[in-house]
């Protein structure tokens, strides 16, 4: 997935969390957010305070998708409220190989013949 298509997903999907994210566009969009955020913190304070409330939701939507595709639930973004420990892990988790629906239809259809 590109960077731009990325982003468009992400923020069409910014409320939905179901489903699965593939790597690629967690980590693009999550750059995106990183750029937006910086630029938006050269030019204000306030503006950055908006950027941050506006990409809220939509980053955690993004992160639990790509949580699900590790078979994992959302709620393990809230292990980030451990010091240290916690963003170590957050960083780990997402990059990790996701198991992707393929895995699971052939495992489907080598159960049902």
């Amino acid at each position: 997935m590109t960077f731009q298509e990325s982003v468009k997903v992400c923020l069409t999907k910014y409320a939905d969390f179901q489903g699965r994210a593939s790597r690629s566009e967690y980590w693009w969009f999550f750059l995106f957010i990183v750029i937006v955020s910086v630029a938006a913190s050269w030019l204000s304070d306030i503006l950055c305070g908006l950027v941050s409330l506006a990409l809220l939701v939509p980053s955690i939507s993004a992160a639990t998708r790509r949580l699900h595709d590790t078979e994992r639930s959302g709620w393990w973004q809230l292990i980030s409220l451990i010091p240290v420990i916690g963003v170590i892990v957050l960083i780990f988790l997402p990059g990790t190989r996701g198991q992707g629906r393929s895995r699971r239809f052939a495992f489907r259809r080598l159960m049902l013949g």
